[in-house]
């Protein structure tokens, strides 16, 4: 193998290597989006809620700074708009009124 080839496979100078494992990228349904936030974190927990099911559990929990909290807003209102420009627009439709109750609530 040629050196040219060997370097192709290191990251360049401010590039991040990204590995996906097979688990991961199976990804997880969440039709339930909570966000929480302190002084110094954005907490979102993901849920999947299921129609006749009282009883619903966090499927996954991210926790971000400020600061990539407010680049995944403008990350994903981005992508919001490539795919209304693509495919039309989202439509909302009204949700019920899902009354969470989570026990007590601290601060971090």
């Amino acid at each position: 193998m040629s050196d040219e080839n060997n370097n192709s496979k290191k990251p360049k100078k401010g590039q991040i290597n990204i590995e996906l494992d097979e688990k991961v990228a199976e990804g997880t349904y969440s039709n339930l989006a909570i966000i929480n936030h302190s002084v110094s974190e954005f907490v979102v927990d993901f849920v999947s809620i299921m129609p006749g099911t009282p009883k619903s559990k966090v499927k996954s929990r991210i926790i971000l700074t400020p600061q990539h909290a407010k680049r995944l807003l403008k990350a994903l209102a981005d992508n919001v708009k490539r795919f209304e420009k693509a495919h039309g627009e989202i439509k909302e439709y009204d949700q019920p009124n899902i009354p969470l109750n989570f026990g007590p609530t601290g601060q971090a």
